[in-house]
């Protein structure tokens, strides 16, 4: 048997008058996850526990069956791991976004609005250039800089603390001044950043262009060296990671899980979806793995940007270039196989960040037909009355081992 989850990032929402009371996931044309609807399992899961914040870290930890109350140490950490950093025990990893403020001229920094969280889904290459700017600036033997994936980046902080920082998706179209750090020299580095960054070449033609600049520094996200347990010691499964995004890559490092690079997968709208499946196919059937987990951050993306059709579109893309050519190259090769599809957390429309609802799930089995009479969308799920109270049991489910 072979396991395969295909996790759409902050692909669950709320009902939206736009679309006629349905949400973009119930809206979209999804004709194969229809199809596997049909005879799956559908049911709601709880991946974020209660009182912990909902982030697609703690969240994707659930999903792959760490309890986030006794793993997550924070969500830099887990980053650090993909760059390559070895994170020293005194050592403190924070999140390092190039974001888009607004320009105002003579205006206080704390004045200025955030604009875009992620600069446009700013290119890794412009955004090394970009950081190296700070970099002779602010670098030195306490706090060290390093280059992530387009706009996600990070910040080392020698002998540092774990600092309480604001994340900057949560306070698009605000001003900034009530969330910049109460550390001096974080404020400060963010602050200075702006004047060093908002007139680069890079950030004048991407003005030109009508593009977002990347004109600030933001800090988010702090945390100390985490500790994974073994995923393979921990399942007796031989694990794969697909993902473009540094903190999937990071969790599946931590954890001795196989990280699979997939060209011209980026994180946005118009990632390398083929690619993507076709690694998974190629990682089932060719490389021995038992498991494989494709991450797709576009959902969650278009979320943030509070765009319903972009939305939309990336669901429509999950279906149609990763559950369907996954779904054939599996029969086709007569390997059974049990997929399971769902978000890591909610990223509503309405409020352009993430919430801690539960979030549905798919879990279609080919040996076995389970008879459904509702779609893969939060409305069906919900009336279903299958819950996974505790979100990290959601992969026993996928293993069959799930006891109530």
């Amino acid at each position: 048997m072979k396991y395969i989850v295909v996790l759409g990032d902050g692909m669950a929402d709320e009902p939206l008058e736009q679309l006629g009371g349905k949400t973009p996931l119930e809206y979209a044309e999804t004709p194969m996850m229809d199809r596997l609807a049909a005879k799956s399992e559908i049911g709601m899961a709880q991946t974020i526990p209660k009182g912990m914040k909902p982030g697609s870290d703690t969240a994707n930890l659930a999903v792959l069956g760490y309890n986030p109350r006794q793993y997550y140490t924070g969500r830099s950490p887990l980053e650090a791991l993909s760059i390559g950093v070895d994170m020293k025990d005194t050592d403190i990893a924070i999140r390092t976004n190039l974001v888009t403020l607004s320009e105002e001229e003579g205006i206080p920094y704390g004045e200025r609005t955030i604009l875009d969280h992620s600069s446009g889904e700013i290119s890794t290459k412009d955004a090394a250039v970009l950081l190296d700017a700070v970099k002779g600036v602010f670098e030195d033997a306490v706090y060290q800089f390093y280059v992530g994936t387009s706009y996600r980046h990070l910040l080392i902080w020698n002998k540092g603390e774990v600092v309480e920082l604001a994340a900057p998706h949560d306070h698009l179209g605000e001003k900034i001044g009530s969330y910049l750090p109460e550390d001096k020299k974080l404020a400060e580095m963010m602050e200075k950043s702006f004047a060093i960054l908002n007139s680069h070449p890079i950030n004048i033609e991407r003005a030109k262009q009508g593009l977002n600049k990347a004109n600030s520094l933001w800090f988010w996200g702090a945390g100390t060296r985490p500790a994974l347990s073994s995923y393979q010691e921990k399942t007796g499964l031989k694990g794969a990671m697909i993902s473009a995004v540094d903190l999937l890559k990071g969790i599946a490092v931590g954890a001795g899980m196989k990280v699979i690079e997939v060209e011209g997968a980026n994180g946005g709208l118009h990632t390398n979806y083929e690619g993507k499946a076709q690694a998974a196919v190629d990682a089932l059937l060719k490389d021995n793995c038992d498991f494989v987990y494709i991450h797709l951050e576009a959902p969650d993306e278009m979320g943030h940007q509070g765009s319903i059709e972009r939305k939309i579109t990336a669901i429509e893309y999950l279906d149609k270039r990763v559950v369907r050519p996954i779904v054939e190259a599996m029969e086709a090769s007569g390997e059974e196989f049990r997929m399971l599809i769902m978000p890591d957390h909610p990223t509503p429309i309405r409020c352009r960040t993430h919430t801690s609802d539960p979030v549905p799930y798919l879990l279609y089995d080919s040996t076995k037909t389970v008879e459904s009479k509702g779609l893969y969308c939060e409305k069906d799920a919900a009336k279903t009355g299958f819950l996974v109270k505790e979100g990290y049991h959601i992969t026993e489910k996928l293993f069959g081992t799930y006891t109530e």
